[in-house]
């Protein structure tokens, strides 16, 4: 602590207090203003194109569970309704504009571990026999589509206009 006297002294001369401090504010005062006034637009357009990219993300997880819903349908009740599957399809998420399109296929298929599955016919009516001798199964492919549309078409991000998702699996 300073002497009563020499802290009068210290007040009254301004010690203590760096002397670009007070006089440093005046002179680059718009600086701030000007640099914020560069980088806004460009820190808007990064934050425009951000939100661009996790919507359309968040569509496609939409369209993912859509069809995932209807392959869930088709393997507890069965794949008589094509129909069925696709109202299982279109009404697994609130995301508005969902589609099952193209319609749920129904085929029967030998599986293969080269060529993944053999289509021996389409239909439910399992009849032709696989090549190897065993008894075709049947499958379903479910299908969803979801128009995508931009919340600022300027940015040109190369989104998908439609946003789709498939799935094939074995019900019997």
């Amino acid at each position: 602590m300073y002497p009563p006297d020499q802290s009068n002294k210290m007040c009254r001369e301004g010690i203590g207090v760096p002397r670009g401090f007070a006089g440093g504010i005046r002179r680059r005062s718009g600086g701030s203003a000007i640099e914020f006034a560069i980088l806004a637009p460009l820190l808007l357009i990064m934050l425009t194109g951000v939100v661009e990219l996790g919507m359309a993300a968040y569509q496609a997880m939409q369209v993912q569970t859509a069809v995932e819903a209807g392959v869930l349908y088709a393997i507890q009740n069965g794949v008589t309704s094509p129909t069925a599957i696709g109202t299982a399809v279109t009404s697994a998420t609130a995301t508005p504009g969902v589609m099952a399109t193209p319609i749920p296929l129904v085929f029967c298929g030998c599986p293969s571990y080269t060529a993944g599955v053999g289509v021996v016919s389409q239909g439910g009516n399992c009849t032709t026999a696989c090549a190897d001798g065993s008894t075709p199964g049947t499958y379903v492919t479910v299908n969803a589509a979801l128009p995508h549309t931009t919340i600022m078409p300027f940015l040109k991000l190369p989104l998908p206009a439609t946003l789709t998702a498939s799935a094939t699996v074995r019900v019997q």
